[in-house]
């Protein structure tokens, strides 16, 4: 192993510390695995959605992989016939789909997205995404 190479790591869940996301109300982001940690290709981050908690319309430059992991609560998808269902059906218009534990998405990069929890418990979902900028573009409606 070279010194350029990363290194292996393991974090313990009370290491990681979780911070308020400014752009919605009621959710968290912790950075399980990032490159502050080493990693070079890709950031793990863990959100939490408390009860009652929504994240408004918005995109980011880089695509994100999610798996949920607890709690019921609605993700909204706004795009054009280029972003495919599992099915290969096209996304036309604003959806909305109410996901639970263990499934999964794939939000490529632009396109817009939003969540609301109307539940009262939290939900939370993994994250995975390239490392690099991750800002949030907030859509205007």
């Amino acid at each position: 192993m070279t010194a350029s190479e990363p290194k292996p790591l393991l974090r313990r869940a009370e290491d990681i510390d979780y911070e308020a996301v400014d752009a919605a109300e009621g959710m968290k982001k912790g950075v399980l695995v990032g490159p502050e940690h080493g990693a070079p290709n890709l950031a793990i981050r863990r959100f939490v959605l408390e009860a009652g908690a929504e994240v408004p319309k918005h995109t980011n430059d880089i695509e994100h992989e999610q798996y949920v992991l607890e709690g019921k609560y609605v993700v909204g998808i706004s795009e054009a016939s280029e972003t495919p269902r599992a099915n290969g059906e096209a996304v036309s218009g604003d959806e909305e789909h109410t996901v639970s534990a263990g499934d999964s998405l794939l939000i490529p990069a632009g396109t817009v997205h939003w969540y609301r929890n109307e539940s009262d418990q939290q939900g939370s979902f993994i994250c995975a995404v390239p490392t690099g900028d991750d800002s949030i573009e907030l859509v205007d409606e």
